[in-house]
């Protein structure tokens, strides 16, 4: 998540790097929030909202309030309430009931709670399933009417291991809104529903492009309901990547063709899912549980006051997400709150996978048992997270989903900021170039990344740039990643670290940096378009920049056909081949093997073998060598019966590029070799 918030670079780099929390101090939980271990708490399944035959249920979590009611409308957006419902309380669990006989489908209400003898404004409660334009009202829709032809037999891509995962991170908008893209719905959640479009030349886009790409999972920037857009005004084009929450519960009304219709964008999210696992690709949905968009005004404010935000003693809003505010995992109604969110994502909607921003701000305890109770519902359910926070917490250190604690966690990823900040140069500094842009001395933090952050004899943690120690237990436990939605896309890196050099060696550069990225052991993750040399115009943070900035040009696929096509056999060889997919730190430690170089000598060279037939694969071993240099560097191969898989910027899976007796092999500037041994 960018921050659009951030006013120091020291809170911008806690973001995106683990590397400034060993200097915060460890806290204990507040006196402040201390207070509210005393509620109780419900975790009945009829929060908000109950349809059943004997009528319409309602069931509001407010223990403190001193009344509440129930307002109910005939229209989402305008129009003043029909009839009120004065709502009773249940004391031993906090709650507050009103019922009517009738099931009232179409209509739409708010609750509102008496607190401290004033009546706070009205909110659609924390719990809004569907709701009216803009998120201001709940809807009351019957939801087996938004199940598209087929959804009681969708599911997604089954999924053995973490590390068979390929994710591809985009956003709605960006996919489809260039004139290029050829799709009609853009901008919709429908544009991924359809088939057969093209870019002008004629090149694959849309749904047809990821497959054609062969990625097995798409990463959604958020698609809940939030604040940022006006969705009674979408003639306005305003665009905004959606972190910031409001509706956690709600598909986004802007990604709808209808957003007045409550069930329309229920059901044209649900259609996008279809689609995508008919097609064989799985859909995992950025979720954003650590802050809300508001901090008095959010649903959960105005519903509880003071329980679902962390506070500091003084009663300030702890604000670890740069964004004003955090809640609060560690307190039973909102860990709850999380994991029945989490749950009926993936059960109303099939979702496949889970990315939690900024997941750090949530205990360990808490993703324990999100992941736990996920895999219940779906086994191949993948959930991973940003292992950091943007500021300090009164929550204790020791208990922060940090990738430092990751080895804490069970069935859960972490980024790894260390082969992002190596291979490329560091997010802070655009000018800065890494071990793929000839800076050298990042070596020993590559390999950090190549061993997906596991114990392994051949590397010394002590010379890491962002990390000093093993922290993973297992290489599921890592996504490999140079490029993501925030900070500069790798394309405009490149461009801003390599200034006055030739295109071409940038192009070389992409490669040997995704190389890296999809031959490490862990998880492999980009950023949609890099494999058409996509940019942001130069533009770090483009969380609410126009289409003009964010759109992927589609174009671009001809124009940069042979990126594409290297790309595409990127992913064919990673799947084709599970020496690159071990699964667990002892396999790594034994199969994978480093080459004695002398950085110091020969920087920016380095040199491994996977061997044994590693994880089943049918190659006996795999030499893999990256030269990260600005000139051609030597490497000497053991004599042998050698297929050549990669040279030279090309990139063959089934190794068609010839073969090589060994010996002295000289690799060109910015370039990956990989040979296998049958």
């Amino acid at each position: 998540m960018k921050l659009p918030f951030i006013s120091s670079l020291m809170t911008a780099a806690a973001i995106a790097s683990g590397t400034l929390l060993t200097c915060i101090p460890v806290f204990s939980q507040s006196a402040y929030d201390s207070r509210f271990i005393e509620y109780p708490t419900y975790n009945g399944d009829d929060l908000e909202l109950t349809v059943d035959a004997s009528g319409t249920h309602f069931r509001l979590w407010s223990p403190k309030a001193q009344e509440a009611r129930v307002n109910l409308y005939d229209n989402g957006h305008t129009g003043k309430p029909y009839r009120t419902l004065e709502m009773k309380p249940d004391p031993d669990n906090g709650t507050w009931n009103a019922s009517v006989p009738q099931k009232l489908y179409g209509k739409f209400y708010t609750f509102q709670i008496n607190w401290n003898g004033e009546w706070k404004n009205e909110t659609p409660g924390v719990w809004a399933k569907a709701v009216g334009v803009n998120g201001k009202r709940a809807a009351i829709i019957d939801f087996a009417t938004t199940d598209p032809q087929g959804w009681q037999n969708d599911k997604g891509p089954k999924v053995d291991n973490f590390s068979d995962v390929i994710v591809y991170e985009m956003h709605h908008r960006d996919m489809s809104m260039h004139p290029s893209s050829g799709i009609a719905n853009k901008g919709k959640f429908l544009a991924l529903t359809e088939k057969g479009t093209t870019s002008p030349s004629g090149e694959k886009t849309g749904i047809d492009h990821l497959k054609e790409l062969g990625i097995t999972h798409v990463h959604i920037l958020p698609s809940y309901d939030y604040n940022s857009v006006d969705e009674a005004n979408l003639q306005n084009n305003v665009y905004n990547w959606g972190y910031d929450p409001q509706n956690y519960n709600a598909p986004e009304g802007s990604y709808s063709t209808n957003p007045s219709d409550p069930a329309t964008r229920v059901r044209e999210m649900k259609e996008m899912v279809k689609a995508l696992h008919d097609a064989g690709i799985g859909v995992i949905m950025d979720v954003v549980y650590n802050h809300t968009a508001e901090n008095d005004g959010s649903n959960f404010e105005l519903t509880a006051p003071g329980y679902y935000h962390r506070h500091w003693d003084d009663g300030r809003y702890s604000d670890a997400s740069g964004c004003g505010n955090e809640t609060a995992s560690d307190l039973q109604q909102m860990r709850d709150y999380i994991i029945k969110s989490t749950k009926y994502w993936a059960d109303e909607y099939h979702i496949d996978g889970f990315r939690f921003d900024l997941m750090a701000i949530h205990d360990t305890e808490t993703m324990n048992q999100v992941a736990a109770e996920l895999k219940k519902i779906n086994p191949s359910i993948f959930v991973y997270g940003e292992g950091w926070t943007a500021g300090d917490s009164p929550l204790a250190v020791e208990r922060r989903a940090l990738k430092e604690n990751v080895s804490k966690m069970t069935g859960i990823a972490v980024f790894s900021d260390d082969i992002r900040d190596a291979v490329k140069g560091h997010y802070t500094n655009a000018a800065d170039r890494g071990f793929a842009t000839g800076k050298p001395g990042q070596e020993e933090t590559v390999k950090i990344g190549i061993v997906a952050a596991t114990n392994h004899p051949q590397v010394d943690f002590s010379k890491g740039n962002n990390s000093k120690f093993a922290y993973a237990a297992s290489p599921e436990m890592i996504v490999n990643y140079v490029s993501c939605h925030d900070d500069l896309c790798l394309t405009d890196k490149l461009h801003h670290s390599m200034e006055g050099e030739p295109e071409k060696n940038m192009l070389e550069a992409a490669k040997l940096a995704q190389t890296i990225v999809f031959t490490s052991q862990g998880t492999p993750f980009m950023f949609a378009g890099e494999e058409v040399f996509r940019d942001k115009k130069g533009v770090h943070n483009s969380y609410n920049r126009p289409d003009s900035v964010n759109a992927i040009d589609w174009n671009n696929k001809s124009k940069y056909r042979d990126q594409f096509d290297y790309y595409k056999e990127l992913t064919a060889l990673r799947k084709a081949h599970p020496a690159f997919r071990m699964t667990s730190a002892g396999e790594i430690a034994k199969n994978l093997v480093f080459d004695k170089i002398d950085s110091a000598k020969t920087p920016n060279l380095i040199s491994y073998s996977l061997k044994n037939h590693a994880n089943g694969d049918e190659w006996e071993e795999i030499k893999v060598v990256f030269n990260g240099a600005s000139h051609p560097q030597e490497i000497n191969i053991k004599k042998g019966n050698w297929l050549i898989v990669a040279k030279d910027g090309k990139m063959a899976h089934d190794a068609s590029l010839g073969a090589t007796q060994g010996g002295k092999i000289t690799l060109a500037p910015y370039s990956a070799l990989i040979l296998a041994r049958p």
